[in-house]
């Protein structure tokens, strides 16, 4: 396993951080014990999880992914052995899906400090490695949202969030702080405050990044790079369709977009195509098509780690296996004039 730096801390965190977002919906506490501990013992030191998963969030549900990963944490003490991330929940409006969450989340002091310490509850801790934010306050254009269309609402001010996660800091339960689903602007102004004010610096974005949407590579990567802030990718098979499972209207039992008809973001007329162009080209190099799409990943300069979610063993371990692959040349350049041809069909 190949490990990289966090930001400019001295964390080192394995290539492939596992994703637990499905732990309490569609795997069982036993299932997530099976997956941390195999992971753990294939290198991935890294674990990402949030306050509102599992996924979909359900008021029934809520809490529920950290509270197995601070029970496999106490059954195992092996606390020191893990980084761990997790995240707040951003602000949501009545009919967003997280209106369960502190009767509607805000990245307000108040509602950050409590969120930390529930969050350390039930991972059972005395503190996270990495505490992002899950996405902004402001009204932006993420969660596939390409255009920005301007509010002058900005909802709390990001000099008020961040001083909630300096307080964090200085107290010790957080390391060190992370956003995701931002922009560079976003990027930008945690930077610019932090430099100025002597907050704790962001270290990582967690964005989406997959063969199906490389937009991160139009403004953020540049920032990633220069200010050492890499990118946790996340939905690195675009929940599963880079496989090519659900090609020709396939509907795998048990799977994600069979069970939840919500997620449409990568099933679109174009990603089906896409998707079909890259599965080809997977397996005419004789590859997994998963496997070539987070090799995809893995390579890019500007990433930290390769977030991967598995529901099965298998996949788990296809998934992780995907670190041990390079793409030559000859790979790369077929896999960007599929990617000319169809750019960033599912953003």
């Amino acid at each position: 396993m190949e490990y990289r730096q966090l930001g400019k801390t001295d964390l080192k965190v394995s290539l492939i951080c596992l994703g637990t977002m499905t732990y309490g919906e569609q795997n069982t506490e036993a299932e997530a014990f099976e997956q941390l501990d195999y992971a753990l013992d294939r290198g991935v030191n890294f674990i990402d999880c949030a306050e509102m998963y599992p996924v979909p969030p359900r008021p029934e549900t809520f809490g529920r992914t950290e509270a197995y990963i601070g029970n496999w944490l106490a059954a195992r003490g092996n606390r020191d052995k893990v980084v761990l991330a997790t995240k707040v929940t951003g602000r949501g409006a009545a009919n967003s899906g997280v209106a369960h969450i502190r009767s509607g989340p805000r990245l307000d002091r108040a509602q950050i400090l409590k969120a930390c310490d529930d969050s350390l509850a039930r991972l059972q801790t005395d503190y996270i490695d990495l505490y992002q934010l899950h996405w902004p306050e402001r009204q932006a254009n993420f969660f596939g949202r390409l255009g920005y269309r301007h509010s002058d609402d900005d909802g709390i001010a990001i000099a008020e969030t961040l001083d909630a996660l300096d307080e964090l800091v200085k107290a010790g339960k957080v390391r060190h702080i992370g956003l995701s689903n931002e922009t560079p602007w976003g990027m930008h102004r945690y930077l610019r405050l932090a430099a100025h004010g002597n907050k704790p610096r962001i270290a990582s974005i967690q964005n989406p990044y997959s063969l199906l949407n490389r937009t991160f590579e139009v403004g953020c990567a540049e920032m990633a790079i220069r200010e050492q802030c890499g990118l946790l990718a996340y939905s690195p098979l675009g929940f599963g369709v880079l496989s090519g499972k659900y090609l020709g209207g396939e509907k795998p039992q048990g799977a994600r977009l069979t069970l939840y008809e919500r997620f449409q973001r990568y099933t679109g007329e174009r990603a089906q195509a896409a998707t079909a162009a890259y599965v080809e080209l997977a397996r005419e190099f004789d590859l997994e098509p998963a496997q070539m799409a987070l090799a995809f990943v893995n390579r890019q300069p500007f990433v930290t780690a390769n977030i991967i979610g598995a529901t099965t063993m298998d996949q788990l371990r296809s998934n992780i296996a995907s670190a041990d692959i390079a793409l030559d040349d000859d790979q790369l350049a077929a896999i960007e004039s599929v990617h000319a041809g169809n750019p960033n069909p599912a953003p």
